[in-house]
């Protein structure tokens, strides 16, 4: 039996794929915020109009620690969108780094 745990897991795979209904409803978020969050380039949805976009897994991710990041610390989505770039950013460093010390 699949936890909780197990099943974010799997949403966040890189294969895994979210339409706008989709992701609106998996992360409680209204089609309108999820819409200025592509406009912001804190989404990158695949496919030319929004009921042709799809998302990848970790999409889901980036919206709700976007939307962590408005309600605790009160960022803007631009800010949020740098702040998630930079995360991403680091993550990448992080395991660049990891791989140049294992030889």
């Amino acid at each position: 039996m699949k936890t909780p745990y197990d099943m974010i897991i799997d949403i966040l795979d890189e294969e895994f794929e979210f339409t706008l209904g989709e992701l609106c409803r998996a992360s409680a978020t209204p089609a309108e915020t999820i819409i200025e969050m592509v406009e912001e380039g804190l989404l990158e949805p695949r496919g030319p109009s929004p009921l042709q976009w799809r998302f990848s897994g970790p999409a889901l991710y980036r919206v709700q620690t976007a939307l962590r990041l408005q309600r605790d610390l009160h960022v803007n989505l631009a800010g949020a969108a740098l702040v998630l770039d930079l995360l991403d950013e680091i993550a990448r460093l992080r395991e660049r780094l990891a791989r140049l010390e294992q030889g």
